[in-house]
């Protein structure tokens, strides 16, 4: 997994491209430090799975977000929609 991050003032804009899985998800999870952001992208655009440990550490980040600004996810690929529709974490995250 290939994980690439942008910081202009508050926001951040991480790019992920690769399986999120058992194995990589908690190298996106040490990436996400939160602290004084108020605005947080992912772009997971070259994302092609995402298991439920991925989407524990999409869940944190959302719960962080909430508290303190918003959160996007963009570029999703039709697997990756489906997996966040069939979970019903379409109605939890803005997808773009």
């Amino acid at each position: 997994m290939e994980i690439k991050k942008t910081l202009e003032g508050t926001k951040l804009t991480v790019t992920v491209e690769g399986n999120l899985d058992t194995t990589t998800s908690p190298q996106l999870e040490n990436e996400l430090k939160l602290n004084g952001i108020t605005e947080l992208i992912l772009d997971i655009g070259g994302v092609t799975y995402v298991s439920s440990a991925g989407l524990r550490v999409f869940l944190t980040a959302c719960k962080t977000m909430t508290a303190q600004g918003t959160m996007t996810i963009r570029n999703a690929q039709p697997a990756v929609l489906d997996i966040f529709q069939i979970t019903g974490f379409s109605n939890i995250f803005h997808l773009e």
